[in-house]
């Protein structure tokens, strides 16, 4: 009877481990059962506060060189300098954070007390905005509350994602073809909310007040959040015992560095897991882990000029916009801010199709299930933001020679002959290489990080946009202060007399190069093998 009892128990016992996902937990710590977490539904609860970050991050990035050079009358290469400058500090700081996360916060708990940040910055904005008679007062918590949005979106980005991404387990072949997809639809997701709020916000602020246009992303931030907390009970947590990434990374590099220096003969890699302890597992895998990081650098260094491409979509693009004939109708005139709801647009609109129709037709030539490779897509996407800004230097060649034929070089504020339709398919042809390059980044830094440092990984991918405003700050005042002393400055105030084509013809010749040096680095990059996986590598070819 005995061993009828315990036969019986093992029975019942066996399915429920059958049913658990192997290294993750439930809200109460138990091990988390498959049917009952993880999947589509808790990915579409984070999802939602993605959207809201967007409308948050969005509400503020998308129209600021309006209020700089607007309310806060800074000349707008200034205003470019400042906006590229904090949109760095913003992805940068996701770096040192997602080790925070990781290590101790927990990716969970560091998304609530990022939408809490958000929500005591977004209510500064708005406060400092409805005070212009306190000038001093107004412009000082401006600029604190503006870096605690950048506080925000450096807690919340890499957390956000590779939380979401932990929804599906990356073992079980279903749930591992879903991934993939789920990177094309959280993207689809925050381009929506981006769409949205450029538009709504864009618009708030230019015709009704700042203090309402920065207050609707604060409210719904807090609904936003209420609606991440009712998800719990659903959610999947990973949980590592192995030590911060930071210490983890840290003594493995130090002991990669010094392993070169006594003996040329052994391998660094085993010289540095004798540094840190021979013997010892756990080291010899931190080693591996360092390495596996490094081996992403090239392909970090060599996107880098996309990003700074990126970063002028909502700086000079804007003032270009603004020059412009922005009517829709007899009454409603199109906010120039608002001409970036058209990469959203055209992201939104060719992610179903590259998900649904790309992929499989490629998946028939290729026989990878996802289509192409991430460095294929990301090399697409490079290759498409080359000529997006070669067709932007086109276009501001048109509006130059137009503002000349009109007589207009001297009245920067007039609005040219020239309709906003002529900068579309710039915002469209850039919208389109994100779906492509930004996605495939995505997935590509998340993949081929260890799993324990997952946020890492997409703090490393944010920190190629972190570098490249920040470039794009520095090469803005370089090129400014160089072309000043001949003359007219590039970035001139009055738009008409700027050259903003030789800027973006720079960035076409820069692009090409780093175009060459990607599909140089690519050919010679080897995946993450995995369980069940023959490896392979980066060709583009």
């Amino acid at each position: 009877m005995c061993h009828r009892s315990e036969v019986h128990s093992l029975l019942l016992y066996q399915p429920a481990m059958v049913d658990t996902v192997a290294g993750a937990t439930d809200y109460r710590g138990q091990p988390a059962s498959r049917t009952a977490t993880g999947g589509w539904k808790p990915s579409v609860f984070v999802m939602a506060m993605e959207i809201a970050e967007r409308f948050a991050y969005k509400g503020v990035a998308a129209n600021l060189i309006t209020y700089l050079t607007g309310p806060l009358g800074q000349p707008m290469v200034r205003a470019a300098a400042s906006i590229d400058a904090w949109k760095g500090v913003s992805q940068m700081l996701p770096l040192p954070l997602a080790c925070v996360a990781d290590a101790w916060l927990g990716r969970y708990r560091a998304i609530v007390l990022a939408s809490l940040i958000f929500v005591v910055s977004m209510g500064a904005l708005s406060l400092s905005s409805a005070l212009p008679a306190l000038r001093g007062g107004h412009v000082a918590i401006f600029y604190v509350a503006l870096y605690l949005v950048a506080l925000g979106e450096g807690a919340h980005k890499p957390c956000a994602q590779a939380f979401a991404a932990d929804q599906f387990d990356e073992k079980d072949p279903e749930e591992s073809v879903a991934r993939s997809s789920f990177f094309n639809w959280w993207y689809f997701g925050m381009c929506a909310g981006t769409a949205v709020t450029t538009m709504v916000s864009s618009y708030v602020q230019d015709n009704v007040g700042w203090g309402l246009g920065f207050g609707i992303p604060c409210i719904v931030i807090v609904a936003s959040l209420a609606l991440f907390l009712l998800g719990t009970r659903s959610y999947r947590f990973y949980t590592t015992m192995a030590a911060s990434p930071f210490s983890r990374v840290g003594k493995a590099l130090l002991a990669l560095i010094q392993s070169w220096a006594p003996n040329r003969h052994t391998s660094p890699c085993i010289a540095a897991s004798r540094k840190l302890g021979d013997g010892d597992e756990d080291n010899a895998v931190a080693v591996e882990e360092v390495k596996s990081v490094l081996r992403l650098l090239p392909i970090w260094a060599s996107c880098i000029i996309y990003a700074i491409i990126f970063s002028q979509t909502s700086t000079f693009f804007t003032k270009q916009a603004a020059t412009l004939d922005r009517r829709i109708g007899a009454r409603f005139k199109v906010p120039p801010a608002a001409l970036q709801t058209f990469i959203s647009v055209s992201i939104v609109v060719f992610i179903p199709v590259y998900d649904r129709l790309f992929v499989p037709l490629a998946r028939r030539h290729t026989g990878r299930p996802t289509g192409i490779t991430m460095l294929q897509r990301v090399g697409a996407g490079l290759a498409l933001s080359l000529v997006a800004v070669a067709l932007s230097a086109l276009v501001e060649m048109k509006r130059l020679r137009v503002a000349t034929e009109a007589g207009l070089v001297n009245t920067p504020k007039a609005h040219l002959p020239m309709t906003l339709w002529w900068m579309v398919p710039q915002y469209v042809l850039i919208g389109v290489a994100d779906v492509f390059a930004m996605i495939g980044l995505q997935e590509f830094f998340y993949d081929q990080v260890p799993d324990a440092v997952r946020s890492l990984g997409l703090a490393l991918f944010l920190s190629i946009f972190g570098v490249g405003h920040l470039l794009s700050s520095f090469l803005i005042s370089v090129i400014d202060k160089t072309t000043a002393r001949s003359g007219t400055s590039w970035f001139s105030n009055n738009l008409n007399r700027a050259h903003l084509d030789y800027f973006y013809w720079l960035l076409t010749g820069l692009c090409a190069v780093e175009l060459v040096a990607f599909v140089l680095f690519s050919r010679v990059y080897a995946y993450k093998r995995k369980s069940g996986s023959d490896g392979g590598n980066g060709d583009l070819v």
